[in-house]
Order: structure tokens, then sequence, then C-alpha cells
């Protein structure tokens, strides 16, 4: 069953999807805005990585949603797939000698960083999906430089290797034999007798990509099929009513105490030339209140649908420190003590943007504690993560 046509249409599925994978990948990482600030970056030292950076837009204020559901689902959706492919070419991977010239031992080195490098992305991606942080360091700093590291091998391959996997596809009949150049050292010189067709191969790892998608893609789609999404992050309830959709993490994972939130707790806003002002609760309700339709869409690939978000936008509370300008970016600071991601920084597009608010009721209820209560940042079209719980201080205007 091994042989040119079976490895060449699992590359070209691959070619496709890992394509759309790390486009969608480089947007993810735009979309933290990751130049603006240290706090939003934990990738130092990216240079010239980063040079296709910009600023990440509001609107539509589904986009990360999309982007980041889309490159979720099609990272799992393509784990047969990519078994598949290295299966149909473990004779390629053992061949000897391993190097027979210097020309050989490159191709030998780029294969190296291909297959680790497709090993290690899927891996960590799934992990991370599933918050389970068995690696050592960032997901971010290794997922991002193991991503430049896979891509740069699978260039490398697809260019030496395109032009062979088309005339392999369009040929479609019988094997090649054994030790020919057609056979690309794929074909077995004794192969066993065939339990299943070469395209009954195809449609075997095709059914299980299917069935991956079935109980993955509810997460990011939502309605009915929220159901269906078995491999779903935490799998935890969040119950229902007002407050009755997913959370990434608790109050009580992050250390958030009773007195953090409790009556003392207050809302300090700062601007340029030491203005301050110091708001409570009450105080904040007292404001005028608007209202902006948003979900929370996650790095884990899963998202709410729309919630009815209602509070103080932001750009009432820049004007309370800079008075007669356009609202500037912003750096959030909130009382979470650990974990990454407790302070943010928003470019002046997100601040200005009239739905962007400091929430402080969902669906007409009063945000619960591991909804972000006494208040939390909600900006269209940010990653969950910006979009900060237990908000305590914002800062307009001075580099973050």
């Amino acid at each position: 069953m091994r042989g040119p046509w079976l490895t060449a249409v699992f590359g070209l599925v691959l070619l496709v999807g890992v394509t759309l994978l790390f486009v969608t990948g480089l947007l993810s990482y735009a979309a933290y805005n990751p130049d603006l600030a240290p706090v939003n970056d934990q990738t130092p030292g990216k240079g010239w990585l980063g040079f296709y950076l910009f600023s990440w837009p509001t609107s539509p204020h589904w986009l990360y949603r999309l982007t980041q559901g889309l490159h979720v689902v099609l990272g799992v959706v393509l784990v047969p797939v990519l078994l598949a492919k290295l299966w149909s070419v473990i004779p390629k991977l053992f061949e000897w000698p391993p190097v027979r010239s210097v020309s050989h031992g490159i191709e030998r080195l780029s294969l190296l960083l291909l297959v680790g490098g497709a090993g290690f992305e899927f891996a960590t991606g799934i992990l991370n999906v599933q918050l389970h942080y068995v690696f050592p360091g960032s997901f971010y700093t290794l997922h991002f430089y193991g991503a430049w590291v896979f891509i740069g091998a699978f260039v490398v391959h697809i260019a030496s290797r395109l032009p062979r996997a088309v005339r392999a596809v369009r040929a479609p009949g019988a094997q090649p034999a054994a030790g020919t150049p057609e056979a690309a050292g794929l074909v077995s010189p004794r192969p066993a007798a065939a339990t299943i067709s070469r395209r009954g191969a195809v449609g075997m790892v095709g059914l299980g990509s299917l069935a991956l998608f079935a109980v993955t893609a509810g997460q990011s789609v939502g309605g009915w099929t929220r159901r269906s999404a078995l491999l779903a992050p935490h799998g935890r309830d969040p119950g229902s009513g007002p407050n009755g959709f997913q959370v990434n993490k608790t109050a009580a994972s992050v250390g958030i105490r009773p007195g953090d939130i409790g009556p003392a707790w207050r809302l300090t806003v700062r601007g340029p030339g030491r203005r301050q002002v110091v708001l409570t609760r009450d105080e904040l309700l007292a404001m005028e209140q608007n209202e902006a339709a948003l979900p929370i869409a996650c790095v884990e690939g899963w998202s709410t649908p729309d919630q009815l978000w209602s509070g103080v936008r932001l750009t009432a509370l820049a004007a309370l420190v800079t008075p007669g300008t356009d609202a500037p970016q912003v750096l959030v600071e909130s009382v979470q003590r650990a974990g990454p991601f407790s302070s943010v920084a928003l470019r002046d597009n997100q601040v200005r943007d009239h739905r962007s608010l400091l929430a402080l009721r969902v669906n007409g209820a009063v945000l619960s504690p591991d909804h972000g209560y006494p208040a939390r940042v909600i900006v269209p079209g940010a990653p969950g993560v910006n979009n900060t719980k237990w908000v305590t201080r914002l800062t307009f205007g001075e580099p973050a």
C-alpha cells in the first residue's frame, strides 16, 4: 500500500492545511498586539520574525473567534493526516546509510527539522488546548519559535518535493516497481498481501479527521453543536443563568481572595501629569451605562456566543484623566496575583471603539466572580486574555 501516490495525497492535504495553520497562527500572535508593550508579549527577541505585525482591528468583532477557532480545529483535524503521512514515509526516515553526501546530509537535516517541528508544534498546541503545561518555559515562546523552525523546513521540503508529488497524484495507476526512480524509495521490494486499497486508506484517515472535527468544532461554532465538543478544554460546566457561559480560569484558580473584590475594592484611573481618579463600583454604576453584544474567544480555541455586556465606555473613563484629547492607549491591571496576563496594554483604536467597555454586568445580571466581578474589560475582536478580569487600575496615555 505504501508508495508515491499515497504519500503525495497526504502531503498535498498537509500543504494546504499547514499553510492555513501557519497563517492563522501568525494572526493569533498579531492579535495580542505584541509590539505595544512587554506585558502583551512573551516572545522576547523576536526581531525580524515580527516583520508582518500590524495593529489588530476591532471589526468585525468576531474576527479572533474565527481565526483562532479555525487554527485550533484545523490543528486537531490534521492529526490523523500527519500520522498517516509519517507512516507512509517510514522507509525514507530509516534509510541506510543515513548520509551519503553533503547535499544528502542537508536534505536529511531539513527532514529532521520537518518531522521534529511538526511533532513539537502539534503536541504543544494540543497540550495548550487542554491547559496541560507539562513542557518547560512559556507556551507562547516555544510555540512561536517552533513554528518558524517548522515552516522553514516545510518550505524547503515542499520546494524539493512538490513537482514529484503532483506527478504521483496524476498517475494513480499501478504501483511503480521498487528501486525505480518513480518509487522514490517508498515502495517495499517484498510487500505483504494488501488488506485495504490505497483509496480505502485515504478514506479511513478522512473519517478519522471527520470524527475529530465532530468532537472539537462545537467549542468554536457554538449553539447546539457545543454539546458535541467532547474534546473542548476543561470540560467544566459553566452552569445556567446570565453568567452561565464558559470561563478560562476561575477566580480561585488565580488567587483572587474575597477581600480583593469586596466592598473595599476601588478602580484607579490614571492619566498623564499625575491626573488620577479613584472610583467605587457604585460610582461607576452612576455613570452612563452602555451595552455591547460581544463574544469571548480564547487561544485554546473555544469561544462563547455573543453576550450582552453593560458598563462604562473606556472612552468615558479616559476623558476623566485626558480631557480634550482622543482616548489614548491604556494599561489595564488586575488584582490577579498568579499567572500571566494579569496586566495588558490595549491600543488606542481598541480604547476608542464605542463597544469597548469596563463591564459591570452581563446579560442583565451582576458579573460573577469567575467572570470578573467587580469589573472587567471587554473589547471587540480581542483575545480572551486581553479582556482583563478583576480590573483595579487603568493608566491612559503613558507608555505601558
